[in-house]
């Protein structure tokens, strides 16, 4: 009758209905079993959802008393969506407190199940499963560890688990029963994923067992899919930037990126199949990752010979495959370049592999960013390199992938600055090969007009590689200028002109480039002034990245080089307000190699009577100079004290260096 009451319309007869059954069920255990028949439990949970704190906090209490039966533990836990509310209440913060520790202590006695842990572990309350796999019996402890590894956790609950658990299960991957390692394994991968649990892991002692895993053969090996699961555990802790000199993994000390460790790993590669080479691959592309231990990755590989072994990776058919291997090389090339450089070079294809995943149209990937940026980080003088990315249109190539972006045709969400960065950089080690005598990288920069793309991207705000990539490219390809410009030809003065010169009068011709002295053009010659790209230099001097002003100032200084009118080029200088900016770098004194170029630079300026008179007055300007002249390198010294005679403040007739050439 009372059971029926559950039902009522009324929520007072509810409440009353749930208080007298709590105080029947706890005088008597065969009224409690009698409750599992039928629908009243599921009733009870559905009065958990009521919006009446005082009805779900009888609720809650009634299923508590229940939940001391172990055959009602398990019609609770069968009963859907009634642990997941039960979680939801012990982890409330809105519920009073007697409902929360009914609550919980509910759960701990449905917890006496297993088939429940299962759901309460998937409904985010780990402790009853942790507790299990640390004081169950062998079965359970293998059963809990298996569920462990099938859940999805957040990062927070893994450096939990990491902690509480974690010594546990790298015990139980060191034992010879492979079921156990099997669980253990795959449950550490699932933890071993974040940065902070990996580092928790390596404190319990992971690294041994799991190099073990990975080199041990004979009769206790682990089944290459094992060794897959090891070999992913290893990426993962390798990435959490944990100081691996200090971590013994081997019997005469070594660690992690001890030489011969490190070949153990390089032989292991070239003798698994793609699935452990990926991770494996994985393992030094972290490792490589981190300043602290890439110089002995380096070493060891420098030393193993496997670098063309490593090169043939990026023709897998595997994509995960070759994007390791791709990522691993990107890594490697600011520390092997020229070795890496010559392999590309070889008669296998790589090169043409690499150009061709960077080149494919299918908006941009991982796989093309690194693949890019590995080619971007080659030696940019490496004429060899160049010329076989001529032959092979890589350059054509990837112009096209720039302008594609450009039009906003190409969308490549978090991997487009990255890629197009790489492609920058790519481009402009063409501009490093202009003097190259058959006269290709000139026409195939005039062809496709390569100045003004990189003048477009003076202007990238925000991708500060691009920036200083393109000034310096503008540089490169502005000192040709005064090259390639067409002097114009002078016509012969004549019989009376030749006979009384004084008669005769030099021919004015009109449209010639005041810097370089002939016809001029962007496209042809590269000229900064036909480019317009004289104010947005100047505009990038005020730049926060040293690099960019650096590199700006390199391209503007082009303007006053020798080869060039240096009095047009200050005018010009003049007109597009770039004197000041200049002046402000030698001030500022951001770097040794900042102050040279502008020291440089300022000298120049000073030629020009009107700018010396103007800074012999500005106490400042003078100060960076005798600063310059007292404690810069031996060419910078000398550089400042002419600058210094320009402004007055030191006599012409000093003698303290050798006259300037």
């Amino acid at each position: 009758m009372v059971v029926h009451m559950l039902k009522n319309s009324s929520r007072r007869v509810r409440c009353k209905a749930l208080e007298t059954l709590q105080i029947v069920v706890e005088e008597d255990f065969d009224i409690k079993e009698m409750m599992a028949e039928g629908d009243t439990v599921r009733t009870i949970v559905k009065l958990l959802s009521q919006e009446q704190s005082e009805e779900r906090e009888e609720a809650v209490s009634l299923l508590y008393e229940l939940s001391k039966s172990e055959i009602l533990c398990e019609k609770i836990g069968s009963i859907n969506g009634a642990i997941l509310i039960l979680v939801g209440m012990a982890s409330s913060k809105s519920e009073n407190l007697v409902t929360v520790e009914k609550a919980y202590k509910t759960l701990d006695n449905l917890a006496k199940c297993e088939n429940n842990v299962r759901q309460i572990a998937e409904n985010g309350r780990l402790q009853p499963l942790l507790k299990l796999l640390l004081e169950g019996s062998p079965e359970t402890k293998l059963s809990m560890a298996a569920l462990l590894g099938e859940l999805v956790l957040n990062n927070d609950v893994k450096v939990f688990v990491a902690q509480t658990a974690g010594s546990s299960l790298i015990n139980l991957m060191k034992t010879n029963n492979m079921p156990s390692r099997e669980s253990s394994l795959k449950a550490l991968n699932q933890i071993s994923s974040d940065e902070e649990s990996a580092k928790v892991l390596i404190e319990a002692g992971i690294l041994v067992p799991l190099v073990n895993d990975l080199f041990t053969v004979g009769a206790n090996q682990l089944p290459a899919r094992l060794k897959e699961v090891s070999a992913m555990i290893l990426a993962n802790v390798v990435n959490s930037g944990y100081d691996f000199h200090s971590v013994p993994v081997g019997p005469d000390h070594q660690t992690l990126v001890s030489e011969e460790i490190i070949h153990n790993l390089l032989h292991l590669i070239s003798n698994t199949g793609p699935a452990i080479e990926c991770k494996l691959l994985q393992v030094l592309v972290g490792l490589t990752s981190s300043p602290t231990t890439v110089s002995s990755v380096v070493s060891a590989i420098k030393s193993s010979g496997a670098t063309i072994s490593l090169v043939q990776f990026i023709e897998a058919s595997q994509r995960d495959l070759r994007v390791a291997s791709i990522k691993l090389l990107q890594n490697l090339s600011p520390h092997m370049g020229q070795e890496l450089a010559g392999c590309l070079c070889g008669t296998s294809g790589q090169l043409g592999s690499l150009i061709q995943v960077i080149s494919e149209n299918v908006g941009i990937t991982e796989e093309q960013a690194a693949a890019v940026r590995l080619l971007a980080d080659l030696p940019e003088r490496d004429a060899g390199l160049t010329r076989q990315m001529i032959d092979e249109g890589a350059f054509q190539l990837f112009i096209s992938r720039v302008i594609s972006i450009q039009q906003g045709k190409t969308r490549g969400g978090r991997f487009m600055t990255p890629y197009l960065e790489g492609l920058v950089k790519v481009l402009a080690r063409i501009t490093f090969a202009l003097s190259e005598e058959s006269g290709d990288v000139r026409a195939l920069c005039s062809e496709h007009n390569l100045a003004s793309l990189f003048i477009e991207h003076l202007q990238a705000n925000g991708l500060d590689n691009v920036q200083m990539v393109s000034a310096m490219a503008l540089e490169n390809l502005s000192q040709e200028s005064k090259n390639l410009t067409k002097l114009p030809e002078i016509p012969s003065p004549g019989f009376c002109g030749s006979v009384f010169p004084c008669l005769s009068k030099p021919p004015v011709i009109m449209g010639l480039c005041k810097v370089h002295q002939g016809t001029c053009s962007l496209k042809e010659s590269f000229c900064l002034l036909e480019g317009q790209a004289v104010d947005k230099l100047v505009a990038l001097l005020d730049h926060t990245n040293e690099k960019v002003v650096e590199a700006s100032l390199a391209a503007l200084s082009t303007l006053l080089d020798d080869g060039v009118n240096i009095e047009e080029g200050v005018q010009v200088l003049l007109e597009y307000e770039g004197v000041k900016p200049i002046l402000d770098v030698l001030l500022e004194k951001r770097t040794e190699s900042l102050r040279r170029r502008a020291v440089w630079a300022v000298e120049r300026l000073l030629r020009t009577d009107e700018i010396a008179f103007e800074v012999s007055g500005d106490q400042n300007a003078s100060t960076a100079l005798v600063d310059a002249f007292q404690y810069g390198d031996y060419r910078t010294r000398q550089i400042a004290e002419h600058a210094l005679k320009h402004i007055d403040k030191i006599p012409n007739f000093s003698g303290i260096f050798s006259k300037m050439g």
